[in-house]
């Protein structure tokens, strides 16, 4: 308590004498713990792909004679979504009560387990088991990684490193696709089994973050991670106190129940919930999933698995621009940019599909056609990319108080993959059954009303601190200084 009083007068003084002081602080060390935690994003990503250039390999019995149908792939697709959905609240508990890097650290041992069942499956059970391990460690990361980056980050960098978790899921992605293409079934899975041993290794090496360790009232440790992460001449005592503000309500005893009533608390429940509803119902996952069965139905020239590359490659390209823009635009704009622009692409999918499947002109009229699969996947994944897919998960974890920030982040994400095992499940069905060009279309609708929402909802949170979020939610006016 002596050291915290000190610190509120030491920085009440500084304040007062030297607002205008630069900022002495280094950013490299928050990259770098910031790519080390999103390592583990990228095997992230490998789940995600892991079916996207393999599916007539799955389902021809080249992973160990075991022979799929089309049912059993719809399961191995969409079960790693069951195991997301299964692990949200555990590891946001977690991540409370043990802290952030080491229950970040902990997912090494299900995805291991899980990639080892697949590797030696010997019926449909093990791999659908072990697909499930594997999504809940890999889902597991969209709430731990983005909760450690928001921690560790000064606010001028947070979206920025925020961002680089689903910039390395797209990595993962990406070398799913390339290893699907060049090498066999059991090769791939073993090279990506060594993703989450490379991360934990790199991981292990990274501090706890400053507002776990001032959440268990260890000033000298929260000073230790924030040297750490600024540079050993920096002096933290100003941002400690920073820090500390956003824990007033669990310093005055605030309930869980107050705090779910406080207005911030509802709105960062509506737009967060809102936003990953979107992220899923606009067919991201199906999309991803996919992507080789889309372009082999559309009977492009292109060969489905080059295609599939080319489309991460692209996505790839588009997450490092939003990575370098998200704290110069800001949340809103992106959001909005790519939900509007989401719809276009569905729409240019959903045109093609209409032309071929519902004889409206002759096979030579749809073989000119034939580049708009392409335009309207490319263009629905760069604008995802930049905004729909990174942004909803660094607003959630700057919009919730911090009493409760670990379980309603959870309850976020546990909705997330619940719409995300929806769509995965039943795209295949809905294609079927409506036609491949209504699926788009309910998709593209879906992020009409997305991009019309984010205008008139979100709140913009780019370069305010964690307690001037709060406190703009709640309508309070700016503290005396000014955070």
């Amino acid at each position: 308590t002596f050291y915290y009083f000190a610190i509120n007068r030491v920085c009440g003084q500084r304040m007062q004498t030297s607002k205008m002081s630069p900022n002495n602080s280094k950013k490299y060390p928050q990259y770098l713990a910031s790519i080390a935690v999103s390592l583990g994003a990228m095997g992230t990503g490998t789940v995600f792909g892991w079916t996207g250039n393999i599916s007539q390999e799955l389902q021809s019995g080249e992973l160990n004679g075991i022979v799929m149908d089309a049912v059993d792939m719809g399961w191995v697709g969409s079960i790693c979504n069951l195991g997301g959905m299964v692990v949200c609240f555990p590891i946001g508990i977690l991540c409370d009560v043990v802290g952030r890097k080491f229950a970040t650290l902990l997912l090494t041992a299900p995805f291991l387990l899980g990639w080892l069942l697949i590797i030696f499956a010997r019926n449909l059970a093990m791999v659908l088991i072990g697909r499930f391990l594997v999504g809940m460690a890999g889902e597991a990361f969209c709430i731990a990684a983005p909760l450690y980056t928001t921690e560790i980050a000064e606010k001028e960098i947070r979206g920025t490193l925020g961002s680089f978790f689903q910039l390395f899921v797209t990595f993962g992605v990406m070398l799913s696709y390339i290893l699907g293409y060049a090498v066999s079934v059991r090769v791939f899975t073993i090279v990506v089994a060594l993703l989450p041993v490379i991360f934990c290794v790199a991981f292990a090496f990274q501090p706890e973050t400053p507002l776990y360790r001032l959440k268990r009232e260890d000033y000298c440790g929260a000073e230790d991670s924030f040297k750490w992460l600024r540079g050993r001449e920096y002096d933290a005592t100003c941002e400690i106190r920073q820090f500390k503000a956003t824990l007033d309500a669990r310093d005055n005893n605030v309930t869980t129940w107050a705090s779910l009533t406080k207005r911030s608390t509802k709105v960062a429940a509506v737009v967060s919930f809102s936003l990953m509803f979107l992220r899923q119902a606009g067919g991201s996952l199906a999309v991803i999933f996919y992507t080789s069965n889309i372009f082999k139905d559309s009977g492009s020239n292109l060969d489905p698995k080059e295609a599939t590359m080319i489309v991460g490659a692209i996505q790839i390209v588009a997450t490092l621009a939003s990575s370098s823009v998200v704290d110069k635009l800001g949340r809103r704009i992106l959001l909005m940019v790519s939900s509007f622009f989401m719809a276009i692409g569905l729409i240019i999918l959903g045109a093609f599909f209409s032309i071929k499947h519902r004889n409206l002109v002759d096979e030579e009229t749809i073989e000119k056609f034939g580049f708009l699969p392409v335009l309207g996947l490319c263009l629905y994944i760069i604008v995802y990319a930049l905004g729909l897919g990174p942004v909803p998960w660094v607003v959630t974890a700057e919009l919730f108080p911090p009493e409760i920030k670990g379980v309603a982040i959870a309850g976020a994400a546990t909705f997330n993959w619940l719409i995300a095992f929806i769509i995965t499940k039943f795209y295949g069905d809905m294609s079927a059954n409506l036609g491949g060009d209504v699926t788009f279309y309910i998709f593209a609708g879906i992020c009409l009303l997305g991009a019309i929402f984010v205008f008139f909802v979100v709140p913009e949170t780019k370069g305010k601190s964690l307690i001037q979020i709060q406190r703009e939610l709640n309508k309070q006016p700016p503290n005396k200084i000014g955070f």
